[in-house]
């Protein structure tokens, strides 16, 4: 009877155990770009970050639409572009999309991005992005181009380029407690 009791219960802790495997990962940290977090109930992903240069014909692009008496980079500054896609996995619900992004070196210097109304390439936040929708849309140039992803525009220091790894911040907007954070490869 003890035996038989026995392998009852390792057979149950053995469903229990493998039953817990069925839960997906929810992943709000990465160390390299490239990785999808989870950050509210969709998925984020930084494609590429780089520093543009104005002086390429192709990074001038993503330099248009700035917002009015936006100054150059002074010479202790560069602009500084993160790509980014977004995925909404729900089968069944409308969500919307972060508009709070950050970089923060290991000093703890924060920057802010640039908005860019209009710019094809530029990040725009979406009240609704439906289910099993992408952004950007793959009909859109940021979304057929090399990248795939959605330009976040920043202006940073040289300093702070030197002082990695940089983390890039995305907030929920329905939790500002839910934060994904990647490490940004510079």
């Amino acid at each position: 009877m003890t035996r038989r009791l026995l392998m009852v219960l390792v057979l149950a802790t053995a469903l229990v155990v493998g039953g817990c495997g069925n839960k997906e990962k929810t992943t709000t940290e990465a160390t390299t770009e490239g990785i999808y977090l989870d950050v509210g109930d969709l998925k984020y992903q930084v494609q590429i970050s780089r520093i543009i240069n104005p002086n390429d014909i192709e990074d001038r692009n993503y330099l248009s639409q700035l917002p009015e008496g936006t100054l150059p980079p002074k010479a202790d500054e560069a602009w500084f572009g993160v790509w980014m896609r977004v995925e909404n996995t729900n089968d069944d619900k409308s969500l919307p999309t972060a508009s709070n992004f950050e970089i923060r070196d290991t000093q703890d210097n924060v920057f802010k991005p640039y908005a860019q109304v209009g710019n094809v390439f530029a990040y725009q936040p979406v009240d609704k992005l439906g289910p099993q929708d992408v952004l950007p849309n793959s009909e859109a140039p940021a979304g057929f181009g090399p990248v795939q992803g959605s330009l976040i525009l920043f202006k940073l220091t040289t300093t702070s380029l030197a002082n990695r790894p940089l983390e890039f911040r995305i907030t929920s907007p329905t939790d500002p407690s839910n934060v994904g954070t990647v490490d940004l490869d510079v």
